[in-house]
């Protein structure tokens, strides 16, 4: 069965899974969702199969995007083919029957309900889409089809921590010039020049001055929990070739 962790708070069917109870094989053993890796394409679509299946959907109501780490924002009407999905970092629909995947190995995967109005949302949230404001973009796009931030909850799944996470100058310099006092989000490095950056507690605030008041960080490091995330700051280190992605979808019922 595929593994997943749940959050209270989005009161809707949902899963941060993880890249434990798949099928593929060696490197991205054994959940690997991502339909861009160089896995066999048949046990992607077995894994995004057993997904969907914890969710109550056939696999093709789980949805997905090209992720480009923008901030564009995607309100989904109806299912599109698998791998079809648009260039896009975020997708909110009030369609009952769709789940909204987002793939990934380190970025933080963000979900969202507002589940008085029934609308939801999923959110991938790299440094560079969170200071780009993929989060603002997925509350507006909610709102649009009638939610409310103050209504919304958002949980950050799965990411690289703080402690795993070191970051240079020009990193630092774009956090900062979106505001100084984004400062207390980096810790210090390791090495000169260099320092640790909370990505989770980073979208939290963004979330937060955004209105959102029901806030959940899981508070997995994956670079740190080889057993069960994938992670890309991981690979590079170990100078290690192609690996998988995980997945967190979340659905109307």
């Amino acid at each position: 069965m595929a593994e997943a962790l749940t959050v209270d708070c989005l009161q809707m069917p949902h899963g941060f899974f993880t890249r434990r109870g798949g099928v593929s094989s060696g490197p991205f053993a054994s959940l690997n969702c991502s339909l861009s890796s160089p896995d066999d394409r048949d046990a992607v679509m077995r894994n995004r199969a057993l997904v969907a299946d914890r969710l109550g959907l056939p696999m093709d109501r789980l949805l997905g995007l090209r992720q480009v780490h923008g901030d564009r924002t995607v309100t989904v009407t109806d299912p599109w083919a698998v791998g079809a999905g648009e260039a896009a970092d975020a997708m909110v629909t009030d369609r009952p029957g769709l789940a909204l995947g987002i793939v990934t190995a380190d970025c933080a995967p963000v979900l969202f309900a507002d589940a008085s109005a029934g609308v939801i949302g999923a959110a991938h949230a790299g440094w560079r889409g969170a200071v780009g404001g993929i989060i603002e973009s997925t509350l507006t796009a909610m709102q649009r089809l009638g939610a409310r931030v103050e209504a919304i909850a958002a949980a950050i799944g799965p990411c690289i921590g703080q402690a795993s996470y070191e970051v240079g100058p020009d990193l630092r310099a774009e956090v900062l010039a979106h505001d100084a006092g984004h400062e207390r989000f980096f810790g210090s490095g390791q090495r000169a020049d260099r320092w640790q950056f909370d990505l989770a507690g980073y979208c939290a605030m963004r979330l937060q001055e955004a209105g959102v008041t029901q806030v959940t960080i899981t508070g997995c490091d994956t670079l740190a929990d080889e057993a069960r995330f994938f992670s890309h700051r991981r690979r590079t280190l170990a100078q290690a070739g192609p690996i998988g992605h995980q997945i967190s979808a979340i659905s109307l019922p």
